[in-house]
């Protein structure tokens, strides 16, 4: 995801996080360039140590602390409530349990905070979503876990948060791997079905 089009997008979303900022796959580090003072503390989070590392080599001179977690996303150290902003860039395709994760995403948001998400996944289309169904298995093996037919917003709004913003659309490339959800959510008060 450092193609010109992830770049565009990173550089519109990423400056809308405020306060305590809770980043779940942060990888590489590819969004933190694009973080604003309005950041006063980032938690950085990743299962990958060799990835964390990456990311901390793009942290300097970032105008905030920056606490580099290896954890996984279902299970993340941090106290309930604790986070303004949580962020989550084409990471919720590979996380074993998306729901499992973005509840604890939930956990640690207070409760006016907000989700700041962009994921590529299931298409509308179904001629799409066919080569999706179809190409899924193989492509969940040599991309890391990545699964091209996760229907974003359903899961999103199925970890208990409420979708204020959200845009479809398609980016460049092969279709079946480039339907895009982009938006805003927010904890909900009653608990996930």
């Amino acid at each position: 995801m450092k193609n010109k089009h992830a770049a565009e997008l990173r550089s519109k979303v990423i400056p809308a996080a405020r306060g305590v900022v809770l980043e779940v796959g942060v990888g590489s580090g590819l969004n933190i360039p694009f973080y604003t003072a309005a950041v006063s503390r980032l938690y950085a989070v990743d299962p990958s140590m060799e990835l964390l590392d990456m990311a901390r080599r793009k942290a300097g001179g970032a105008p905030f602390p920056i606490d580099f977690l290896k954890h996984t996303a279902e299970r993340m150290a941090l106290a309930d409530r604790e986070v303004d902003t949580a962020v989550v860039t084409w990471s919720l395709c590979s996380m074993a349990d998306a729901l499992a994760a973005l509840r604890e995403v939930k956990r640690v948001l207070k409760p006016d905070g907000t989700l700041i998400f962009v994921e590529h996944g299931l298409s509308p289309d179904l001629s799409v979503q066919a080569w999706q169904d179809r190409l899924n298995p193989v492509w969940r093996r040599v991309a890391g876990g990545c699964n091209l037919n996760r229907r974003i917003d359903h899961v999103i709004r199925g970890a208990g948060f409420a979708i204020s913003e959200l845009r479809t659309r398609y980016l460049p490339g092969p279709r079946p791997m480039t339907y895009t959800y982009e938006g805003i959510a927010h904890p909900t008060e009653e608990p996930p079905p």
